[in-house]
């Protein structure tokens, strides 16, 4: 079965063909990356704009690429929410046009559904369940991954994503944009430990996230340190880049682990654009090194936004018999309990069981 798969949700343009839900055929991503530099982060209208260019020229590659037809795909998946209103609109009706002109199946997708199926685009894949970590720009939550279509959110962010604090400190500290990969570069060189920044764990059961009080203990302390003030004056800018990571890997490795220990689970998976950081990944290598746990990450071009992904969560949902209804629109805020009608019992289940309550 041959799935297009569409994801226009934030700043990049992608489509890629995926056959039975594992094995790429192509995955072609337009990056908008120089165009939103200069201003730090993301700008929607400009998004929009630049996706309108490059839609038709991405799904022609991906298809190109693919060696493959419309007369050779199977379905249609696109990604309808969450993300930027005008972003995802250009995607949705492009995949409809297409989906009606070539009477294929099309289905909505879930763009956390999207990062979170990424790792089975990958040849080692964990086994349900498992835990998933999807740590972006946008999004930072942990999930209770039961199967295909069934995901159980254990925790979220209450204020700034992870990938988010990145590009708002990155900022601060006068790095550019994108953030995350900014930072890294940075902390290479400096001292994680020197700088005692605050890790919000939000109480001893809490796996939910909190990143605004330590981008603003940044932002203070950075006040300071530009202005001479004592006990900062031997600190480099690496260090401060170095003990920022630290203090906001250090919650996600640590709140994910709580996670698999409350769901018994052998296997985490962890997707997203941070994902990709060396200093997450060593992290989880030496907290999960000499137990039970096995830690999964997709490769780097599936952990960023991409179609690929769109695709495998697309093939199980047409597998399914799913079909998107023609008055389907674009949701900017996008539940993934919203996923599977039972998943809302599911969470309150799970959220009994993990509270000790009848």
């Amino acid at each position: 079965m041959l799935i297009l798969g569409i994801d226009t949700s934030c700043d990049d343009t992608s489509a890629a063909v995926v056959e039975n839900g594992c094995h790429p055929l192509s995955s072609i991503v337009n990056s908008q990356v120089k165009l939103h530099h200069p201003y730090g982060g993301v700008v929607p209208e400009l998004a929009s704009r630049e996706h309108l260019r490059n839609i038709v020229p991405v799904v022609e590659e991906a298809l190109n690429q693919a060696s493959v037809t419309f007369a050779d795909l199977d379905g249609i998946a696109v990604t309808i929410g969450p993300g930027l209103v005008g972003a995802l609109l250009v995607g949705l009706y492009y995949a409809k046009g297409l989906a009606k002109t070539n009477q294929l199946p099309l289905v909505g997708i879930n763009h956390l559904e999207g990062h979170i199926l990424s790792i089975f685009l990958e040849k080692e894949t964990p086994s349900f369940p498992f835990v998933a970590l999807t740590v972006s720009g946008g999004h930072t939550s942990i999930y209770h991954v039961q199967d295909y279509g069934r995901y159980i959110q254990m925790g979220q962010t209450l204020d700034d994503a992870a990938g988010e604090s990145f590009d708002k400190v990155a900022k601060i500290l006068g790095l550019g944009y994108p953030g995350g990969a900014a930072i890294e570069k940075e902390a290479r060189e400096g001292k994680s430990d020197l700088i005692p920044f605050p890790r919000a764990f939000l109480g001893p059961e809490s796996l939910d996230f909190s990143f605004s009080g330590v981008k603003t203990s940044v932002a203070l302390y950075v006040k300071d340190w530009k202005n001479g003030k004592k006990d900062t004056t031997d600190v480099t800018l690496a260090d401060i880049a170095a003990s920022f990571q630290e203090a906001v890997v250090d919650v996600l490795v640590q709140k994910c682990l709580k996670a698999a220990q409350k769901t018994g689970v052998r296997d985490i998976m962890v997707a997203g654009g941070v994902a990709c950081n060396g200093r997450l990944r060593d992290r989880f290598l030496n907290e999960t090194r000499g137990n039970d746990l096995r830690v999964f990450y997709p490769a780097a071009r599936y952990c960023t936004d991409n179609g690929a992904m769109i695709a495998v969560a697309g093939y199980h949902r047409i597998l399914n018999n799913e079909r998107m209804e023609s008055s389907q629109d674009v949701r900017s805020k996008f539940p993934i309990q919203d996923l599977h009608p039972l998943s809302h019992a599911l969470a309150e289940e799970d959220a009994r069981n993990r509270n000790g309550m009848p």
